[in-house]
């Protein structure tokens, strides 16, 4: 009976913890925690790990929290797709009512925390979790420039870095909002290719135009060629004390190249393996530029 009792115990709890993994989609959280590490290590000249720990905890705190209101708000859309019925709250192994304290709990200790690196950190993270789910979540269904709202919220993780170490956003953290901000079209639109059918069961409006054509993958490649225009111009110096040395542009340069490349590609093909090509080099991309950025700080 004991043993029976342990292994239904231990059932239930690697259920609710890979539920709560699903709420708060971990992996995506640790990203963009990184992200954040990421501009606060452009900003330093002396890491102090008490603000680098606080920062990677609230950011935490303030993404699950953005992630958890997505899904008390998609709970219905999320029933109808095949790539989400299975979560939590559609499958009702979760409650709303308890997902929704996670959520609430996740938004106030993650405030409280950015408030103590500084205000502006806090403020900047409280604008996340409003754009991303009071105005982006509901515009999804309405029109594709929901895209575009989508791309402010997250872009605000590199930049909100660099103003945890400085207590400023100036013209620094303004570019690594940009480089950010730009690379959101690319990877999303390919994503919004893939998932296309998926969203139109829903009504999610999630490429220019709401369109799978050869229209949309013009807009791909404009947007992928803005976004290395922007990754490179610290080489340029004109960004404040962010600055690049020219081989670190070309490195740069040619990582964006290869996302470009396979836009060129899908134009051709409208295929959606070439898709999935472009969405895991623009993963790469944004991955490998943070690490190359500080790399090239901290060898100057």
């Amino acid at each position: 009976m004991n043993t029976t009792l342990v292994s239904e115990t231990k059932t239930i709890m690697k259920t609710t913890i890979s539920d709560l993994r699903q709420l708060l989609k971990v992996g995506l959280s640790l990203s963009v925690v990184f992200s954040s590490i990421a501009g606060y290590l452009l900003a330093v000249e002396v890491i102090s790990f008490s603000i680098l720990s606080l920062l990677a905890l609230g950011g935490f705190c303030m993404v699950g929290a953005s992630n958890t209101f997505n899904q008390v708000i998609e709970k219905d859309v999320d029933a109808i797709m095949q790539r989400t019925k299975n979560r939590p709250l559609p499958t009702e192994r979760m409650s709303v009512n308890f997902a929704m304290t996670i959520a609430i709990l996740l938004t106030v200790i993650g405030i409280a925390i950015l408030y103590s690196i500084n205000p502006k950190t806090a403020l900047f993270g409280a604008v996340s979790i409003f754009l991303y789910t009071s105005v982006y979540t509901p515009l999804k269904g309405v029109t594709p420039l929901a895209v575009f709202v989508g791309a402010i919220p997250g872009a605000i993780p590199f930049m909100l870095g660099w103003v945890a170490a400085t207590g400023n956003f100036g013209i620094e953290a303004g570019f690594l909002f940009m480089i950010q901000f730009f690379w959101q079209f690319p990877h999303f639109w390919a994503i919004g290719w893939l998932q296309f059918e998926e969203y139109k069961k829903v009504g999610y409006n999630m490429l220019p135009m709401n369109t799978k054509d050869k229209g949309a993958v013009k807009q791909i490649i404009l947007y992928t060629f803005i976004m290395i225009l922007v990754s490179v111009s610290p080489v340029l110096k004109l960004s404040g004390n962010f600055m690049i040395h020219p081989i670190t542009a070309v490195i740069v340069a040619f990582l964006g190249f290869i996302m470009l490349y396979y836009a060129v590609q899908l134009y051709k093909t409208q295929e959606n393996k070439e898709a999935r090509k472009l969405m895991l080099s623009s993963v790469l991309y944004i991955t490998m530029v943070q690490i190359i950025y500080v790399v090239d700080k901290f060898l100057q």
